[in-house]
């Protein structure tokens, strides 16, 4: 049986959410759901029912969970005894249009999984990290790209229209617009989208950060585009 699918079976049975489960996992929610497709053929049986509150187990995934978790720890205690920790450095290019909560979630994972590994992280605008990768300047990079590229696909996410809340509009005027100062597709986005339906515009502010941006955005001294993961929770 392959450990993989047991593990994923597991993680979504403890937080009952394909999303919670596959953010923890750093997978796509298809991804996981096709793991757990292949598991339920490999047995034979359903393991999950998706209900309104999240996915609950049927009695043939009760059965198998206690099974799956003894298993995982076994497996884990028994490969721990020949493993060589880790040690030594690794240098990691992040966008800085990741949340930080998440940022902060991995880095501590990693932090005490390898503790004999020191991060040497750098954070910023991603389109310079594939060339900075194949220069050997970096070791790694997560890259956030609208197009398909070389890589691995880690994680989807929307990217909205963000303006303060009570900011009123004059179809007359043009829209004021915040943008990114930097040579990125989060820099022509915008425009492009509000050329292709002939919208005016004018570049009220301009900054190489999305911390500002989120702040003039906020402010209500401009609008822009954003990932919705910056302002989910306000």
């Amino acid at each position: 049986m392959n450990t993989e699918l047991l593990q994923t079976f597991k993680i979504i049975a403890d937080v009952g959410n394909l999303t919670l489960a596959a953010e923890h996992l750093h997978r796509t929610q298809s991804a996981i759901s096709v793991q757990v497709r292949k598991l339920e053929a490999e047995l034979g049986v359903k393991l999950f029912e998706r209900k309104p509150r999240g996915m609950v187990l049927t009695d043939a995934g009760e059965k198998l969970l206690p099974k799956a978790r003894s298993i995982l720890a076994e497996l884990k205690q028994t490969t721990s005894l020949f493993e060589t920790p880790l040690s030594g450095s690794i240098r990691v290019g992040i966008p800085d249009d990741f949340s930080g909560i998440a940022l902060e979630k991995i880095l501590n994972e990693f932090a005490h999984s390898h503790p004999g590994v020191d991060v040497i992280a750098t954070s910023g605008c991603t389109s310079g990290f594939p060339k900075a990768v194949q220069n050997n300047q970096i070791d790694v990079a997560v890259a956030s790209n609208p197009e398909d590229d070389e890589g691995i696909p880690l994680y989807e996410e929307k990217i909205v229209w963000a303006t303060k809340k009570d900011m009123q509009f004059n179809d007359q005027k043009p829209v004021p617009l915040a943008i990114l100062d930097r040579s990125c597709w989060w820099r022509n986005a915008p425009i492009e989208a509000l050329n292709s339906v002939g919208r005016d515009y004018n570049i009220t502010f301009r900054s190489s950060s999305f911390t500002s941006i989120q702040a003039a955005i906020r402010a209500g001294f401009a609008v822009g585009i954003l990932p919705a993961s910056r302002f989910a929770k306000e």
